[in-house]
């Protein structure tokens, strides 16, 4: 039983890699199509991309980037490398939908009077609306990081070695299904409840510095 914990446990390590990366590129993509649509620069291909990531499914835009890129872009790509762009572009499409409900929903006075002020842009989205967005979508994207960690499992279908994976290897060799099941549930369980409270502490500290 402690053998088969700690070999599921080994997976940990590619999970966390997988969801951190992924949320990294999500974060980072999804910022900038919010900016750009919202500052309506290729409004049409941005509409598109949304539409297209959020219509089809992860398991099948993951397959098309580790199977697909090394005989369409001559690039072969690792199982991690193809599980953090699969995950982190199709986090981007979510995380811009989020972003533009809470740059939808500040007062579009702020933006008058920078234009007024003649604050740059730039300076514009990185001081003021992106660190009150932040904020106000917190919740939201903690929940879409919860999301991205169960995402992770998909990984699996592809033979990485991921805790999901690592169980069912376990089940298949021992032919018992429900503890090493179990154990894996127990691992992203924990991790859940570790992003949550990672998450009420990052929200009770900017709640305090906004209240300061």
């Amino acid at each position: 039983m402690i053998s088969n914990c700690s070999y599921i446990g080994k997976g940990l390590a590619f999970t966390l890699e997988l969801t951190f990366g992924g949320v990294a590129i999500g974060l980072i993509l999804g910022c900038l199509l919010s900016v750009l649509r919202h500052c309506r620069i290729c409004i049409a291909l941005i509409n598109g991309w949304v539409s297209v990531i959020r219509g089809t499914p992860l398991i099948l835009q993951m397959s098309i980037i580790y199977f697909s890129f090394p005989s369409l872009m001559g690039v072969k790509l690792s199982m991690l490398s193809a599980g953090i762009i699969s995950f982190g572009l199709n986090s981007s499409a979510y995380v811009a939908e989020i972003l533009r409900s809470g740059i939808e929903s500040l007062p579009k006075g702020q933006f008058e009077a920078a234009q007024t002020l003649g604050i740059p842009n730039f300076f514009l989205w990185k001081d003021i609306i992106l660190p009150q967005v932040i904020l106000n979508i917190l919740p939201a994207m903690i929940n879409e990081v919860i999301a991205l960690l169960k995402d992770t499992t998909l990984i699996s279908v592809i033979g990485g070695m991921d805790i999901m994976r690592r169980s069912q290897i376990i089940a298949a060799e021992q032919f018992e299904y429900f503890m090493p099941l179990c154990t894996a549930a127990a691992y992203y369980y924990c991790l859940v409840l570790l992003i949550e409270f990672v998450g009420r502490k990052i929200e009770r500290r900017m709640g305090y510095a906004k209240n300061s």
